[in-house]
Formats: C-alpha cells, sequence, structure tokens
C-alpha cells in the first residue's frame, strides 16, 4: 500500500492535515502553501488539538512509516544517480558500491515484479467475483 492509498481509506480532514503537516505529498505542487489558518477553515476546525493528539496514535505513526519508505525511495534514485555518474568517471570506490546498488535493486526489482504480480491475481479474483449472476 502506499502512501497515497492509505490517506484514501482515512477521515479527509485527518487526511488533509497529513497533506498540510507534509505537503510534498500534495496533488497541485504548483498552489502556494496553507497557513494554519487556512487549513482550519478548509476542515472547519477551530483548534489544531484533535490533530495534536491524532499524532500520538499507531494510525498516524503507521502513516508516517509509509511517508518515509516514500523519501527513502527518492533519496535511492538520487543516491544511485551520483554514485552512477562517480563510478562511469572511474572512481574505484564508486564502481564498487554502484555494483552493489546494482544487485541490491535486481533483488528489489524481483520482489516488486512478485508482489505486483500477487496483486494482479487478486484483483482478476475480484473482477471474477462481481460478473457472478445471483438470481
Amino acid at each position: 500500500m502506499t502512501i497515497y492509498d492509505a490517506l484514501k481509506t482515512i477521515n479527509w480532514q485527518k487526511a488533509e492535515y497529513f497533506k498540510f503537516k507534509f505537503p510534498d505529498l500534495r496533488f497541485d505542487q504548483s498552489k502556494p502553501l496553507k497557513s494554519e489558518d487556512d487549513f482550519m477553515k478548509t476542515v472547519n476546525r477551530k483548534s489544531m488539538n484533535a490533530f495534536t493528539k491524532w499524532e500520538k496514535t499507531s494510525e498516524y505513526k503507521y502513516l508516517i512509516q509509509l511517508y518515509l519508505d516514500t523519501k527513502i525511495a527518492d533519496d535511492y534514485e538520487e543516491i544511485y544517480k551520483i554514485v552512477a555518474e562517480k563510478a562511469k568517471g572511474g572512481e574505484e570506490k564508486s564502481i564498487r558500491l554502484f555494483l552493489t546498488l546494482q544487485k541490491d535493486i535486481q533483488q528489489n526489482s524481483k520482489m516488486a515484479a512478485k508482489s505486483l504480480e500477487q496483486s494482479e491475481d487478486d484483483n482478476e479474483t475480484e473482477e471474477e467475483d462481481s460478473d457472478l449472476d445471483l438470481s
């Protein structure tokens, strides 16, 4: 499950708060950031107390983990590009690190492919079940 999928499953006000707190998750990055007052008007609340309390829940902590997982993937991509450039330049340590990263990426790709196959199989089963005539 991605952070975006998870945000769809929670109360819309909490999802808006999470996007307010982590603005890089917003869909339209061209819009200016909201102030706390603007956010409060959007969710029709008078204080941030409910959101502050929610931050201590396991639901919020789970969302943080998904968010950080997304950030790690972005960082991994950035690091890969830097190491690849240095490796192409002939830097010995970077070449070794590049080969290690390449091996890790290949392993992760295999796991991702298996996960996607499983997800597709689950979706096909759901579609087959929805076509049943129950009359």
